[in-house]
C-alpha cells in the first residue's frame, strides 16, 4: 500500500493502482474527470500510462453536463 491525497484527503491505495484505476475505483467515469496530477492538469489520454507512486497529489474535478 502506498500513500496519497485525493482532493486534499489522505488515502492508502495498492502500489500497482493508476490515476485510471483509481478514478473508477471511486465510481467516476475517467471521460468525465479532469485530473490535477502533482500540481499539473493531465490528459486523459495520458492517464493509464501512469502509476501512482507514493506521496502524489491528486486533485478530481468531476465534469457535469446539463442546460
Amino acid at each position: 500500500m502506498i500513500d496519497i491525497v485525493v482532493n486534499g484527503e489522505p488515502r492508502s491505495v495498492e502500489e500497482t493502482l493508476s490515476p485510471v484505476g483509481l478514478i473508477e475505483s471511486l465510481g467516476l467515469s475517467p471521460k468525465a474527470v479532469i485530473v490535477e496530477y502533482n500540481g499539473a492538469v493531465v490528459k486523459a489520454t495520458d492517464l493509464s500510462a501512469r502509476r501512482l507512486s507514493s506521496g502524489d497529489h491528486l486533485e478530481l474535478i468531476q465534469i457535469v453536463g446539463g442546460g
